[in-house]
């Protein structure tokens, strides 16, 4: 009996050790950017890689890799159908994931495919200009498309049908304007619309406002309209008018976050939750947040998970509005 006894005692010993070894950090820590350096995946993953290590949660740094094509399709499949079991993998998404998710874009896999994490901020649409464009304000804009639709030439991250055309389809059905007859110019992410625009190839950028800010204190371009209720808090961008106020009734939050693969093991997805739950608590990461002009939004685990699935149904509504869909 004391035999049995010492050999339960022991089992159990190893089950709780092998337990705590399981809830340590990932190794290899990743953080996959699904577009060129430079846009707002970048930018979810360096926040995610300054705070974890500065909350001394990751004791290595995380590495971001960046693996561009389809505004996150390619990243998405990879994640989904070769990688799917990768424990330290985090992959950043933003609501034009979603949007994308809703009309099939990312092939075979849906918006049930992946294990959806944590969403750590909120950005903003936004419509962008060179500091020299005649252009001042969206009633300019708006001029200019009715003058001539096809002269005005919009970069947007994606295709007919991403968020970036979206926000700008919004614009136009507002003011009367079919959005087909608009020309567009598909690019992958915020970094490749700001080199564009900067080097004149296109008119107007249909971006979001954290992407360009730096090109705003740089004094390189101008923001025509930010896809917000209000105005937003914060020196940099306090003088920003919105698209409402302008008259034109569109608002457009960009939520970003991150996921895993979907055969990622309970402890391994527990610790990351807990610990974006920590940061999320943090006033460090409000204000690295803030500092990267993203706003609050907070959700983990469950309740994200439920928040992305009504979001994709939302958006299946909205591209059926469009003909983008059946």
């Amino acid at each position: 009996m004391k035999t049995s006894m010492r050999t339960i005692l022991l089992t159990a010993s190893c089950l709780m050790l092998a337990g705590q070894a399981m809830a340590d950090e990932p190794r290899r820590p990743e953080c996959i950017a699904p577009a060129a350096p430079g846009g707002g995946f970048d930018l979810t993953c360096k926040l995610a890689q300054s705070a974890l290590v500065e909350s001394k949660l990751l004791k290595s740094p995380m590495r971001v890799t960046y693996m561009p094509g389809g505004v996150g399709a390619v990243a998405y499949n990879a994640v989904v159908a070769q990688r799917p079991s990768e424990e330290g993998t985090i992959t950043a998404f933003s609501s034009g994931s979603l949007l994308n998710l809703a009309q099939g874009k990312f092939g075979r896999f849906d918006e049930n495919a992946v294990k959806w994490l944590a969403g750590v901020g909120t950005s903003y649409g936004a419509l962008a200009v060179r500091k020299d464009s005649p252009l001042k304000n969206l009633d300019d804009l708006v001029k200019a498309l009715k003058e001539n639709p096809g002269k005005v030439v919009i970069g947007s991250g994606g295709t007919v049908g991403s968020q970036d055309w979206m926000q700008t389809a919004l614009v136009a059905r507002a003011a009367g304007i079919n959005p087909r007859e608009m020309r567009y110019v598909a690019m992958e992410g915020g970094g490749e619309l700001a080199t564009a625009l900067l080097g004149g190839h296109i008119q107007v950028a249909s971006t979001d406002i954290s992407d360009s800010v730096p090109h705003v204190e740089s004094g390189d371009m101008r923001i025509l309209a930010v896809f917000s209720e209000e105005r937003l808090p914060g020196s940099k961008v306090a003088d920003i008018p919105t698209a409402k106020e302008q008259g034109y009734d569109v608002v457009w939050p960009v939520i970003r976050g991150f996921y895993l693969g979907p055969k990622v093991n309970d402890e391994a997805y527990t610790w990351w939750k807990n610990s974006f739950d920590q940061l999320l608590a943090s006033e460090d990461f409000a204000k690295l947040r803030e500092s990267r002009e993203l706003y609050p939004f907070a959700m983990t685990g469950d309740e994200l998970d439920a928040y992305v699935k009504k979001q994709v149904a939302q958006y299946k509504e909205l591209a059926k509005e469009f003909g983008l869909i059946q």
